[in-house]
């Protein structure tokens, strides 16, 4: 089994990661290791949790060397403010015996204090599609020393809407650098950005798309409603002495202060809240918290789904089952990390049920069903949102004119008007009414003549 010892690194760069207790790379880290050496352009596919960062970092850092700019010459473009700083602190620790400057830029806060940081020097930045554009276009980021462009994440910076920002930043580069491209699922978007911008990049596969870890157990409890689920998580809470390090992932971020609000009541003061209308501050404090085992989970959306690397998380409980089969992985993949093991639990209503089809289809395997405890309250009440899934359904659907009945088409064709030409065709011309009367008198008058 090879030891990052086989990769021949830099003295600075080899302390550091003895420091930090490295020995074995991951696979990826290994697989990655000698393309990103060879300059080529590189897309690689892993999972969630697989050790992405250090897979390009490790490289790029054994081939440093100085060079006279104030320029970046590493860029590294990821989705979320939460993941800059993250990526951030793993270049940190692995230069910290290294001449190498680094910044990570995020929308949300003042953005002249990040002006006045780019104007100082920096070497290797981090930043999300947003506030990097908005920097280059200011002009105070400019990209003519760059080398290497990193893309984190890429597939869920696609998701989340980043994508004109994402290619006006690539336009605005010059075509020699080396382009290295991690994402956790292939997606025709994804196939789109790299036939424009990419040479030929050569692939680094180290699972299909939709594989379950080995080390995560999954279950799953068929409950008929949210605030039933609720019950079963205080119940799973109280009993369970496992669930230490908990992540509570939710659809949207009404309902995640919804469910605050209701474990909050038994359990004060042990869980946090991330979700998009957070600040930023109250954000990272909320991370370190927790990171610190201040709190005992964090009720979240999405957006802690991917990329952030939290440790010892011992369980996920999904209160809503996931929109999107590719998103439960990365939810799951938030725990068992490291080759420690880890527990995924579900909670799927009724009208869940195709959503965890998908899933399963996606996986090739069934989760296991748990009996529901005796002890659960099933509570009767519906929140807004589940009174009429039907109705959510048919949104967006094609209405069947076909089926709409008699009265419909009538009033439609009734209101059907005559298109009586468009610009350059003559229209039929307009003449007065006759007036009868007065035609007999001019005919009186002449017969008199």
């Amino acid at each position: 089994m090879k030891t990052f010892q086989d990769f021949d690194l830099p003295k600075s760069l080899q302390k550091a990661i003895d420091e930090l207790g490295f020995v074995h790379p991951t696979p990826i880290q290994e697989k990655s290791f000698s393309v990103v050496l060879s300059g080529r352009d590189m897309m690689g596919i892993a999972q969630t949790g697989t050790g992405k960062t250090f897979a390009y970092l490790v490289p790029i850092l054994k081939q440093w060397k100085f060079q006279n700019t104030d320029s970046p010459r590493v860029l590294i473009l990821v989705p979320t403010r939460e993941l800059v700083v993250q990526v951030v602190e793993e270049v940190e620790k692995l230069t910290q015996f290294m001449s190498v400057r680094s910044l990570g830029i995020y929308g949300g806060v003042n953005i002249n204090t990040q002006r006045k940081s780019l104007a100082e020097g920096v070497d290797i930045l981090v930043g999300t599609p947003g506030r990097t554009m908005d920097l280059a276009l200011d002009g105070v980021l400019r990209f003519d020393a760059l080398q290497k462009l990193v893309i984190d994440e890429f597939d869920e910076i696609l998701n989340l809407g980043f994508r004109v920002q994402l290619t006006s930043i690539l336009s605005m580069m010059k075509s020699k650098r080396q382009n290295i491209l991690f994402s956790a699922t292939m997606t025709e978007d994804v196939d789109a950005v790299l036939d424009e911008f990419f040479e030929f990049p050569e692939e680094v596969s180290l699972a299909p798309s939709g594989t379950p870890l080995e080390q995560i157990t999954q279950k799953l409890y068929h409950v008929p409603n949210f605030l039933t689920k609720v019950n079963v998580i205080k119940h799973l809470l109280s009993t369970d002495e496992t669930t230490e390090r908990v992540l509570i992932f939710v659809n949207n971020k009404k309902l995640v202060d919804v469910a605050f609000e209701l474990l909050n009541e038994d359990f004060p003061d042990q869980f946090g809240v991330i979700h998009s209308n957070k600040s930023q501050n109250y954000r990272l404090s909320t991370m370190a918290n927790f990171q610190n085992a201040k709190l005992r989970g964090i009720i979240t959306t999405d957006v802690m789904a991917r990329g952030l690397d939290i440790s010892d998380i011992t369980h996920v409980f999904n209160l809503q089952f996931s929109e999107i089969p590719e998103q439960y992985i990365h939810r799951i993949g938030r725990t068992g990390r490291a080759d420690k093991e880890g527990i995924a639990i579900s909670f799927v209503a009724p009208y869940e049920d195709e959503k965890l089809l998908a899933v399963e289809m996606l996986m090739n395997m069934e989760i296991d069903i748990l009996e529901m405890p005796d002890s659960i309250e099933i509570s009767e009440k519906k929140l807004e949102f589940e009174k009429d899934k039907r109705r959510f359904k048919s949104i967006g659907k094609k209405i069947n004119t076909d089926e709409r009945g008699a009265a419909f088409h009538e009033k439609k064709d009734k209101n059907k008007k005559v298109n009586l030409g468009g610009p350059g065709k003559t229209k039929p011309r307009k003449t007065a009414p006759r007036n009868r009367a007065a035609e007999a008198k001019k005919a009186a008058k002449r017969k008199k003549k």
